[in-house]
């Protein structure tokens, strides 16, 4: 089989985390399990002990090791379109208004373990995930949850403290999975890597040093949901780097190779043919960013913000690192997305250092010395790309002689507390979204209980413009709001965009259900993959 790239315009997504180690002695090409690899890894910490509760995860790797193990009333279905019952057998508006939400549980609904589910399970899963507030901000993704009620043992009724057409997406996330409460405390975090849930597998964690060296995915005999799981066992591996990774696909000694691949990868295999490895592009919504610590002394002025958005040259950016597999970004909502507006190239146009000089003269801004400041970046969480990325921002604003940056790299396990803490005046973070919706790109960096745990807030955003968008049952009616928000982004600049992604996953020629491996919620379905024969 000739070594291709396979093109899926419509499958939007990307590809999953996961631990360290080794692959076990039946994984591999040669059969048994299906052998997954990726750059990412999974600690527990002091900062962060529950890196696997689903009231605390929100982060790409955790999520999809969640989506894997626990089941969730609604579920994003093969491509895209609307959520579709998974937990449920059917859900659905009961009233006009948007803000009562019922679900009828499938019959015979039963944890891995063999403990039957019931509707107060399902209550009592969003229940702690709100009554926990953790600082993950997670959360917030059920801010609209007023109660939960039951009827008998199949019934759920959500009762909205305000009209939510998103809804329904947002019950196929993570946060919203459906807990044992024999395994999950009431008022406390599960910490560790054990999960237990009601999902298509099981999971078995090796941990050394508080860091998952390997996860084992195995069928759930139990499980009972709208998925077709189509092996029996998955081994998830981790590499200290991407080079590593591509050389064990080559020999044979892992199946699928994930997140993060360099662009150089990419690239080469993309262009060469031959061999028995096959390369799969899918259209992605992960975007990449810069956010801001508003309240720090040296971005505090908004004419700081703007002028570093005048400057910064998004298309120089992407070309340099990542050439045709990013695409230069000028909102927080990607160009595919329903409501997406050019906000940023509408007020700034292109780069311009005599803008930004002018912009931070009229803002009184001392430019007599060039503002110092330090752009802070992941250095493991995003691929090894992240460094080339920062240099090239570094470099941009150094030579417009209006600042002087600095650039400090560190592992995510700290850089994501720190961050929270705001410690950051400046930093680069990525975004995948929890659901395919322009919501989704900006409630949870502005609304109320925000993810970046930033102090920024806009009145407006936060009680009309969120709130009016998400009466809209029609996205495209919801448009209007929509751009405003993405312009008044532009204008007090909490965050700026900087590119859209394309998403990869590589696979030895006799692993089939590759297309659909990445959702457009950026779900890694394990469940699609299985063993074929070699071509």
């Amino acid at each position: 089989m000739n070594r291709k790239t396979l093109v899926l315009p419509a499958v939007v997504g990307l590809l999953a985390p996961v631990l360290a180690g080794c692959g076990g002695s039946d994984g591999g090409s040669g059969g048994g399990a299906i052998v997954v690899g990726t750059t990412d890894r999974f600690t527990a910490s002091k900062e962060a002990p529950a890196p696997f509760d689903p009231a605390y995860a929100y982060d790409v790797g955790s999520w999809n090791i969640l989506r894997q193990t626990v089941q969730t009333l609604m579920t994003q279905p093969r491509g895209d379109g609307e959520p579709v019952p998974e937990a449920a057998e059917k859900c659905g508006f009961t009233d006009t208004a948007s803000e009562r939400y019922a679900c009828t549980l499938r019959d015979g609904l039963k944890f891995a373990n063999g403990d039957p589910i019931t509707a107060a399970d399902v209550k009592y899963s969003i229940d702690r995930a709100l009554a926990i507030e953790a600082d993950s901000q997670v959360y917030a993704l059920l801010s609209t949850v007023d109660t939960v009620e039951t009827q008998g043992d199949r019934e759920v009724i959500f009762h909205l403290n305000t009209a939510d057409a998103t809804f329904p997406f947002k019950l196929s996330t993570p946060v919203a999975g459906i807990v044992n409460p024999d395994d999950y405390e009431k008022d406390k975090l599960r910490e560790g890597f054990e999960v237990d849930g009601s999902g298509p597998y099981s999971l078995k964690s090796e941990v050394k040093d508080g860091e998952l060296i390997k996860a084992v995915f195995t069928k759930n005999p139990h499980y009972k949901g709208s998925l077709k799981v189509n092996n029996s066992k998955v081994e998830m591996v981790s590499f200290a780097d991407a080079d590593a990774m591509g050389d064990a696909i080559e020999k044979g000694d892992i199946d699928v190779m994930t997140r993060a691949m360099t662009p150089s990868q990419i690239q080469k295999l993309s262009n060469t043919t031959g061999g028995e490895v096959s390369l799969v592009e899918v259209a992605g919504l992960e975007i990449r960013y810069l956010a801001f610590n508003t309240d720090a002394p040296i971005v505090k002025a908004k004419a700081v913000r703007q002028a570093m958005a005048q400057v910064i040259n998004r298309s120089e950016l992407v070309s340099k690192v990542y050439g045709s597999q990013a695409e230069p970004l000028y909102s927080m909502v990607p160009a595919s997305i329903t409501g997406h507006s050019n906000s940023f190239f509408n007020k700034y146009g292109d780069p311009s250092v005599n803008k930004a000089k002018q912009m931070l003269q009229a803002a009184d801004v001392d430019i007599t010395t060039p503002l110092k400041l330090t752009l802070h970046y992941t250095t493991d969480h995003y691929g090894a790309a992240t460094k080339g990325e920062f240099e090239q921002l570094q470099k941009q604003l150094n030579d417009s002689g209006l600042f002087d940056v600095d650039i400090k790299g560190t592992p995510w396990k700290d850089f994501r507390p720190a961050e929270l803490k705001g410690q950051y005046d400046v930093f680069g973070m990525g975004w995948f979204p929890d659901f395919p919706d322009a919501d989704s790109f900006i409630a949870p960096f502005l609304d109320k209980d925000n993810t970046l745990n930033s102090p920024y807030a806009n009145t407006e955003v936060i009680e009309s413009l969120i709130p009016q968008s998400r009466r809209e049952a029609d996205r495209l009616s919801a448009a209007g709001s929509l751009t405003q928000i993405q312009d008044i982004i532009a204008a007090d600049v909490p965050l700026i965009p900087l590119w859209q992604g394309k998403q990869y996953v590589a696979a030895r020629d006799d692993i089939t259900g590759t297309a659909y491996a990445l959702n457009s919620s950026s779900t890694l379905q394990l469940w699609e993959l299985n063993r074929g024969v070699k071509g």
